[in-house]
């Protein structure tokens, strides 16, 4: 390949069809909303819709596959948001190149396949290559066959073959479940390769190191107690970052300057009128920040994902509104991210159709959301300017949380985008009263997740449309019904019909059993039918007061304001949140019995696969405690007890002493729900019609989630079967991996911690030894014979062979005592890091302090430290320098 004449959709396209001839499958992009993970806000990595292939859940017709996956990494532990702009190589959207094996090869494969393209499809000068393999750590064993596999592959000896750590070379998808040793191949960038510099990050013009291409081999198991045990079928995930792999093979050292990014930075210097010189002067960084963010905006867009006040919609809002304020900083006057969004359908709508499909509704959402963040950015930044409410703390200059709030509430000011105004004006933001404020603001408002200021005139008009200006709902009665539709809304306007072509819509009848998002009940799905048309909803809100809004797109056919059509609720969904939903009062009951009348509720979520629970409670609910609340739940569904409703004046509902426990606004007019008499609480969800039907209540997990707050999980009815069940699959393999009756397994299990700790103990202590020892064998007393005589004592510098950090500080304590008054430094390589430690005798700190002594000689060997006047540590890069900043130490004592 011509590396400098290929652009990125080539480079792309090439990686897929060399796997495509190795007999891979090849994949479409999966959205970047994951489907059925809820432990993922964004797609982010090219082995997320595999996860469950991986794990054994679910199954393809295939054993290889090939994909580009879409990704974005802005939450969560990765979370690249902050370097975006500022690196060369760092974005919140990125496309991941993949090639997966299910059961099928496995390591030797695997890298012969990456490095047949990266030498031969690719054309990559090898000298520029360095691969890094698992070295071993924790117990677990050096990668040994990788790194045999790759010496005979490429013809690398040992010096171009790196061993590296749990955090760099040893993936695991969770705390438990499958794991494995990684492989990756890192390529130099810059004018001469200096292996000496690997570990160190490339500096903010791209030149250094930097990772390609990741190799995981899934080969492993772990259970709960951290036991490692091979996997039968043992997979292959392999992920190179397209920008990454298009920057190396044009001849660009930052991804903004390949044929990817390039256009869309080049776009935002249009629109501001300004030139780009690719450096890190404040306007090309905004720039930068300009060209990654609009590519988020337009794919999640295009996914239906919209700017909004929480969960991945607000995300959405903070990446935007970052970008906005960047063009502001500009000087760009008039909203544009919309233009550049369009640069990316424009770019990108070849590999991915849905960007020209949508790209009206990109542009209009896109501007929308700008047009509502200008009218208020400037009166935010002159309300930071006339801020006089400053604090000091430790000598920082403290933006208190109230007023952080208040751009956050009344200017639109998302929390970190303030942070980073603090940054370029030296303050720090009190984030603690932010959050307290945020919390307060939740208490006092409803919420609506489709209700927004921007179409709330729109709804009014729909809600004038309605007879008696209510929608009647007869969801408690029945789960289907006829009504007429009174008004459709598409965007934020009202249309007078919709077919099949249209994207998306929300119809509003006069009369409809779906329940429309509230209480923490979700919202119910189902459809919409006439003769020849079917809406699919998948979604149920109230935007306001006397509203239900039917959210879905058109699957068939053409309708029209005024018809009649048929209205169906998921019976099995609203079926499952019934139960869960009844479940979450006999859970709040349960708990104020056993932990007392404070664990009141503080928000909740019902939904069909579960159902969760928040409660005041200063302190962790003891296992003991679980039981007993769970034991409770459950003796009362036992009793198979009428679930009976009334609806009384509110008044006399709380004289009967109903408890209003969900956090909504309640009417002069209420349900009072009745679960035998140690439950009687006002709600307006949907219910099952007696205790039995919840089937059993399970307690998943217990967390907190604030000062003072817990979270308890839960699942009923068939999810908490599955839920029974897949712990008693997790108990079977356990016991067969440590060879146990189910019964036996804790106490097999503390036999082998027991003995690990054993060994783990003998290792330290043979390691000590080796290290008291010395490299030349003559140890401490060979050591302190090099003392040189300083005012007040002695001082000595030291290499040493000490594995760990705890073995370098005792080996400096007991030559400093040796030594008796005196400065000691020992040093040490540990991996590719220098480690130092400096110890000072109690007697001489007032002339020397180990703190202060550190930092010019952690600054030699490429890092930084701190400590105590009487011991300090630090770490540093450059092991090749340790020598160099040994012998300096003795100059600075003097």
């Amino acid at each position: 390949m011509d590396a400098s004449e290929k652009s990125a959709s080539e480079v792309r396209s090439a990686f897929l069809k060399f796997f495509e001839g190795k007999g891979h499958s090849l994949c479409a992009s999966a959205p970047l909303v994951p489907q059925n993970d809820p432990t993922l806000m964004f797609t982010n990595a090219g082995m997320v819709p595999f996860k469950d292939v991986f794990t054994g859940k679910d199954s393809r017709p295939f054993t290889r596959a090939t994909s580009s996956q879409k990704c974005i990494r802005i939450s969560g532990k990765h979370n690249d948001l902050e370097n975006v702009g500022v690196t060369a190589r760092h974005h919140t959207f990125f496309e991941m190149l993949g090639n997966f094996s299910f059961g099928d090869y496995f390591k030797e494969d695997a890298i012969a396949y990456a490095w047949e393209l990266i030498t031969k499809g690719y054309g990559l000068d090898t000298s520029r290559l360095v691969i890094t393999v698992f070295g071993g750590e924790q117990g677990i064993p050096a990668d040994d066959e990788a790194r045999a596999i790759w010496k005979k592959v490429t013809g690398f000896s040992d010096d171009k073959i790196l061993g590296m750590g749990m955090a760099d070379n040893f993936w695991q998808m969770g705390d438990t479940g499958p794991c494995g040793p990684c492989s990756e191949i890192h390529w130099f960038n810059g004018e001469t390769v200096d292996v000496s510099s690997f570990g160190r990050e490339p500096d903010a013009n791209g030149r250094g190191w930097m990772e390609i291409w990741n190799l995981v081999f899934m080969q492993f198991d772990r259970s709960a107690e951290g036991v490692l045990t091979p996997l039968p079928k043992p997979c292959v995930d392999t992920g190179m970052g397209l920008e990454r792999i298009t920057s190396v093979l044009q001849g660009k050292a930052s991804n903004y300057d390949t044929d990817l990014l390039r256009a869309l930075v080049e776009k935002a210097a249009e629109i501001s009128g300004k030139s780009y010189r690719g450096t890190q002067a404040d306007d090309d960084v905004s720039m930068r920040v300009i060209a990654d963010h609009a590519r988020t905006t337009a794919f999640l867009i295009a996914e239906g994902v919209f700017p909004d006040r929480a969960g991945r919609e607000y995300v959405l809002r903070r990446v935007m509104r970052r970008a906005i304020r960047h063009g502001h900083r500009l000087g760009i006057l008039q909203p544009f991210l919309h233009e550049v969004a369009l640069e990316v359908a424009r770019l990108m709508s070849d590999q991915y159709p849905e960007l020209s499909q949508r790209k009206d509704l990109i542009a209009t959402v896109t501007e929308q959301e700008e047009v509502r963040f200008r009218q208020t950015i400037d009166r935010g930044l002159d309300l930071l300017e006339k801020n006089k409410d400053w604090r000091e703390e430790s000598g920082k200059k403290i933006l208190p949380g109230e007023i952080a709030f208040k751009l956050y509430d009344t200017f639109g000011f998302p929390l970190d985008l303030t942070e980073v105004i603090g940054q370029e004006r030296s303050f720090e933001v009190d984030k603690a009263g932010f959050d307290r404020a945020m919390d307060e603001q939740r208490a006092r408002s409803e919420g609506s997740k489709v209700g927004e200021a921007s179409i709330e005139a729109v709804w009014r008009v729909a809600l004038e449309r309605v007879p008696n200006h209510t929608v009647r709902f007869t969801g408690y009665e029945r789960e289907e019904g006829e009504g007429k539709i009174v008004a459709i809304v598409q965007g934020t306007g009202l249309v007078n019909e919709i077919d099949e072509d249209t994207q998306g819509a929300i119809i509003i009848t006069d009369v409809t059993p779906f329940y429309g998002e509230a209480g923490g009940q979700v919202g119910d799905r189902g459809k919409i039918s006439a003769a020849d048309f079917l809406f699919d909803v998948t979604d149920t809100q109230k935007p306001i007061a006397g509203l239900v809004a039917h959210v879905g797109a058109p699957k068939q056919g053409k309708i029209k304001v005024g018809d009649a059509v048929k209205l169906e609720v998921d019976h099995a969904r609203r079926t499952a949140t019934r139960r869960n939903h009844s479940a979450t009062h006999l859970l709040h009951w349960a708990l104020r019995k056993t932990l007392g009348e404070q664990a009141t509720q503080k928000g909740s979520l019902v939904g069909p696969d579960r159902l969760r629970f928040d409660f005041s409670h200063g302190q962790p609910v003891t296992p003991d405690e679980l039981r007993r609340i769970e034991t409770l739940v459950n003796e009362k569904i036992l009793t198979d007890a009428p679930v009976q409703t009334q609806v009384l004046p509110i008044d006399e509902a709380k004289k009967a002493g109903a408890v209003a426990i969900f956090e909504e606004k309640y009417g002069d007019v209420v349900r009072v729900l009745t679960m035998t008499k140690d439950s009687v609480e006002l709600c307006g969800g949907t219910h099952a019609r007696a205790l039995g039907e919840i089937g059993q209540l399970k307690i998943v997990s217990e967390s907190g989630v604030a000062a003072g707050v817990r979270r308890i999980e839960a699942a009923t009815g068939m999810n908490a079967l599955a839920h029974a069940q897949l712990v008693e699959d997790r108990l079977g393999a356990i016991s067969h991996s440590v060879g146990a009756a189910p019964h036996q397994v804790g106490e097999k299990i503390d036999k082998l911690l027991a003995e690990k700790r054993s060994l783990e103990k003998e290792v330290a202590d043979l390691k000590k030894k080796v290290a008291m020892g010395g490299a030349g064998g003559g140890g401490i007393d060979a050591w302190v014979r090099d003392a040189r005589p300083i005012p007040g004592g002695k001082a000595l510098a030291v290499r040493v062979d000490a594995p760990d950090a705890a073995t370098l500080r005792d080996i400096a304590d007991k030559v400093r005592d040796k030594l008796g008054d005196a400065v000691v430094l020992v040093a040490a390589a540990q991996g590719p890091k220098a480690a130092l430690v400096v110890t000072v005798a109690k007697s001489l700190t007032d002339k020397y302090r180990a703190g202060d002594l550190i930092k010019p000689v952690a600054e030699i060997v490429g890092g930084s430290g701190g400590g105590r006047p009487d011991m300090a540590q630090a770490g540093g890069t450059r092991i090749d320098k340790i020598d160099e900043a040994l012998a300096g130490f003795y100059a600075r004592l003097v």
